[in-house]
């Protein structure tokens, strides 16, 4: 990892977590369980890859990264929903996640499905109201509806349902990528366009070649995790090592072999940079966070 995208890593994290503390509802407030439980959830930990997305995106973009903190919430409060029920025994089964047990484990599965769901609601209630964001009215419709369609059937939630439809069979690779492109890369694509739509003078060029960039990283993401699930430990991951190939999930490296997950991730890495050929380096943190995502151990 480059120091530049170190201390900007750094920076997101700590800003997008006080960001987030101060819109999940006090711990205190009635219905405390609940709310206990979204802040538990929500708050200390992960790698805020999307979030800080949203916030690379906009300093290339000359965005105040002020004016991108309620987008950045919206995307993260969804990735957390959305692990909360992938861990659930109806789901993925899972009793660890970013180090800790998860929300069903340190709650009870009950809490753990109205966790999400809450967590799902706050992040269009931020779309729609909150005072941080500059954009006008349009844009802000814009980014529900971008933020729903990646979150639904023809995003996360539909990828998702594929997911499970496909455990113990025999995908393809364009049937791999079709299911992770929904799974994994809808709400990375989201993340981006957070903020090219907080910008509403952006040319739609410019626009859509970051929009093919995030398609792009949001493969390689879910490659590299695939290969750390084969290579890496739990205590390196914060979740259960060999849970996919356990549950007998197609992957990458179940298809193509390690060593081709590997090239593969680089190709992409490769297409994601050349969708970025026309920035200078006002974009040499996308360029950063593209290498990091296929380069790191988490």
């Amino acid at each position: 990892m480059s120091n530049a995208l170190k201390e900007y890593l750094s920076f997101c994290q700590t800003r997008v977590e006080h960001a987030l503390a101060q819109r999940l509802p006090d711990a205190n407030k009635l219905p405390q369980k609940l709310h206990q439980a979204m802040r538990y959830c929500a708050l200390d930990g992960g790698k805020r890859m999307r979030p800080m997305l949203t916030y690379c995106t906009g300093k290339t973009l000359g965005l105040a990264p002020e004016a991108l903190d309620g987008p950045a919430c919206a995307v993260e409060f969804i990735h957390v929903y959305s692990l909360i029920h992938d861990d659930l025994p109806a789901m993925d089964d899972d009793d660890l996640r970013r180090g800790k047990p998860t929300c069903h484990i340190a709650f009870d599965d009950a809490t753990a499905i109205l966790t999400g769901d809450a967590l799902q609601a706050l992040a269009f209630e931020i779309l729609a109201h909150d005072s941080s964001i500059v954009a006008d009215a349009e844009a802000r419709l814009k980014m529900i509806t971008t933020l729903a369609k990646a979150s639904g059937s023809q995003g996360m939630v539909g990828g998702q349902a594929i997911d499970l439809s496909s455990v113990g069979t025999q995908l393809s690779l364009p049937e791999l990528e079709n299911m992770h492109i929904h799974k994994t890369g809808a709400l990375i694509r989201a993340s981006v366009n957070m903020a090219t739509l907080s910008k509403t003078d952006i040319d739609q060029t410019v626009a859509i070649k970051l929009d093919h960039y995030a398609k792009c990283i949001g493969l390689s993401f879910q490659v590299k995790d695939d290969i750390l699930d084969e290579e890496s430990d739990t205590a390196t991951l914060g979740k259960t090592q060999g849970k996919d190939k356990d549950n007998d999930k197609p992957t990458y490296p179940a298809l193509l072999g390690l060593a081709g997950a590997k090239q593969k991730a680089q190709e992409l890495h490769e297409m994601a940079l050349e969708n970025l050929s026309s920035f200078g380096k006002e974009a040499d943190l996308l360029r950063d966070l593209s290498l990091y995502i296929i380069q790191r151990n988490h």
